[in-house]
């Protein structure tokens, strides 16, 4: 019989190569890998700085299991806070759209935990889309490629209980000082937010009160720092804002209520 795979040894490679949950790392790659050969070769990627999530093709995100593709965006466990978030505002059959959805893990995880939600989501960028589609298909959602709101059927306007948007929010400049495992292996258009990072954010508050229905809500994350910002941003485009942070998840959200 051959010899299985030691986790020991592949967990001190990791460690090597600078893995802080080289242990719990090596498991899960032991798990994943079919052969030897295989799990040689994965262990070499993520040995090489590859996110632990592309290799495995999931991450595990608010109970869920989400599908990922290499390049696509990984789900941060800080976004479970805005979930949380949106799941308090919830009600049963909400219209959910989940803008910039990469993974479609927001959209995914609110579907997940309110009944009978209609969920859509979009992206601009293809392999996205790709991936989201096949997060959110079992829950019968819909994923749409293109800019923020444009590929959205205009049957929604005016009718979304809660706008999504985990939207880009880095500061250009900062770029650089992001972990390698983003920098190097997220596309940038995920990660970009322009000068002062609100770039995208401003374009989704300045149409947003056309989609959300009265009382609707547009759940953002943000860094604290950004966050009164960002609060300003909606009133001045008719929302009521409201700033809600985590000190558990680290994680602060900016809350926009449409008028009723």
């Amino acid at each position: 019989m051959p010899t299985p795979p030691d986790p020991s040894a592949v967990a001190a490679t990791l460690r090597r190569a600078g893995c802080v949950f080289a242990e719990e790392e090596a498991r899960l790659l032991v798990e994943a890998a079919g052969t030897p050969g295989e799990l040689a070769g994965m262990v070499d990627r993520r040995a090489a700085g590859e996110p632990l999530e592309h290799i495995l093709g999931w991450t595990e995100f608010h109970g869920l299991r989400i599908l990922l593709d290499p390049r696509v965006f990984v789900p941060r466990r800080r976004s479970e806070f805005l979930v949380d978030r949106a799941v308090a505002l919830a009600v049963p059959g909400a219209v959910v759209v989940d803008l910039c959805c990469g993974s479609g893990a927001l959209g995914a995880a609110v579907a997940t935990a309110v009944a009978g939600v209609d969920l859509h989501a979009t992206d601009l960028d293809p392999a996205a889309v790709r991936c989201a589609g096949g997060n959110v298909a079992a829950l019968g959602g819909r994923v749409y490629e293109g800019d923020l709101y444009d590929p959205l059927p205009e049957v929604l306007r005016g009718r979304v209980h809660l706008l999504l948007a985990n939207v880009p929010y880095v500061p250009t400049a900062d770029l650089a000082l992001l972990p390698a495992e983003a920098r190097d292996h997220e596309d940038r258009i995920a990660l970009d937010g322009g000068a002062d990072g609100l770039d995208v954010l401003r374009r989704v508050a300045a149409t947003a009160g056309r989609w959300l229905a009265p009382g609707g809500h547009l759940l953002v994350e943000s860094s604290e720092r950004q966050a009164a910002g960002i609060a300003e941003c909606f009133a001045r485009s008719g929302l009521i804002p409201q700033v809600v942070h985590s000190d558990d998840a680290f994680a602060t959200v900016v809350v926009g209520t449409a008028p009723r």
